[in-house]
């Protein structure tokens, strides 16, 4: 009697769904669904129970952060961020009291714009678990309006930041350094450095301010431009 020959990959093809069947099975996600958060769930996952994974929000998204514990546990430098939306405090500094809150109210258009870039970066770095219903999402998981207004001034901070630096890059900016023991300088090569004030910077930061350009000697005579404190009219070095 003739015996058919099984293919090895009859033995696959059962074998590749066993396994998928047996591993969704036994293992069940934590936060399945990417689920909706309330403050007060998500500050029960602020590092202090080591039998719970190390959450933290920013704009209303919600990361996995126990792979940093180091970081996020307790004692650790950026605890002040597990188990709450502190977005504020990427930009502020703040990281006491009032200062840890999910509210942007009287940032710039750069500073609300470098939140949004924490963002991204956690989206990178850690696994994204779900959503805190409150100022950034509602209670179905909605982007609110709170939100899209966030991504929209931190889109207009980049696009302004970019004009201000085609805007720059037509004057060449001054050389500088800078040692404890001589203090600074700011030099240019071709021309005469001088102060001049950043037009877009109020838009940008709520601010003025200023940045050290180089201008050549019939450039001189343009309104605005400033010498520095002890520096010579025509001197290409100047101390600050």
């Amino acid at each position: 009697m003739c015996r058919r020959a099984v293919s090895p990959l009859v033995g696959i093809t059962i074998l590749v769904p066993l396994v998928a069947f047996i591993f969704r099975f036994y293992h069940k996600p934590l936060f399945p669904n990417q689920r909706l958060f309330t403050v007060e769930e998500l500050a029960l996952y602020n590092g202090t129970d080591v039998g719970k994974p190390i959450l933290l929000g920013i704009l209303g998204s919600v990361f996995d952060v126990t792979k940093g514990k180091s970081h996020y546990g307790g004692g650790g430098g950026y605890h002040h961020f597990s188990g709450r939306d502190a977005s504020r405090a990427f930009v502020s500094g703040n990281f006491t009291g009032d200062g840890l809150t999910d509210s942007l109210h009287g940032l710039s258009s750069t500073e609300v714009k470098s939140v949004v870039e924490w963002r991204d970066f956690y989206f990178r770095t850690y696994i994204f678990v779900g959503k805190l219903v409150g100022r950034y999402y509602d209670s179905q998981g909605n982007a609110t309006k709170y939100l899209k207004g966030v991504e929209a001034k931190a889109a207009r901070g980049a696009q302004l930041l970019e004009k201000q630096k085609k805007e720059e890059a037509k004057q060449p900016s001054c050389n500088s350094r800078w040692s404890q023991g001589e203090g600074g300088e700011v030099w240019c090569e071709d021309g005469f450095p001088r102060l001049v004030q950043r037009p877009l910077e109020i838009a940008l930061t709520g601010k003025m301010s200023k940045r050290c350009a180089c201008f050549r000697e019939e450039q001189l005579d343009q309104p605005g431009l400033e010498v520095y404190a002890g520096c010579e009219y025509l001197a290409q070095t100047c101390r600050v």
